[in-house]
């Protein structure tokens, strides 16, 4: 890959359908592999998965468990940008989030999703 590469991952949805909650990861950890830099979002129902002890819950069929692929995510140097009303919504706190976890606001997704050449939503 190029150097600078970039593309911005948002999945937006979280423990209620396991495979799709699990594809925005291993579509990141593969690109992390590729020397892509990944952003990733997460918006709706999908800031549960950063919630300390929820992501362990998720295992889709076929597929690397979710926690996995998130540990490997964060050890490979990314983190995980969480909706900030997404996460008021569902009275989850900073002290409740993993760690690799950035609380953020709209602007954010605006200007990382410009910057990037791709932009993925699941």
């Amino acid at each position: 890959m190029a150097e600078n590469e970039k593309i911005v991952i948002i999945s937006t949805i979280g423990n209620e359908n396991p495979e799709k909650a699990t594809l925005p990861f291993v579509l990141a950890t593969a690109a992390q592999a590729m020397d892509v830099e990944v952003v990733m979002f997460l918006q709706a129902s999908a800031v549960v998965l950063a919630k300390t002890g929820e992501a362990e819950k998720v295992n889709a069929k076929g597929f690397m468990p979710i926690k996995e692929l998130i540990d490997t995510y964060i050890k490979l140097g990314g983190k995980l940008n969480l909706c900030s009303p997404c996460l008021k919504e569902r009275n989850i706190t900073k002290d409740d989030l993993i760690e690799g976890c950035e609380i953020i606001a709209a602007g954010t997704i605006v200007s990382e999703a410009l910057s990037a050449k791709t932009t993925i939503t699941y």
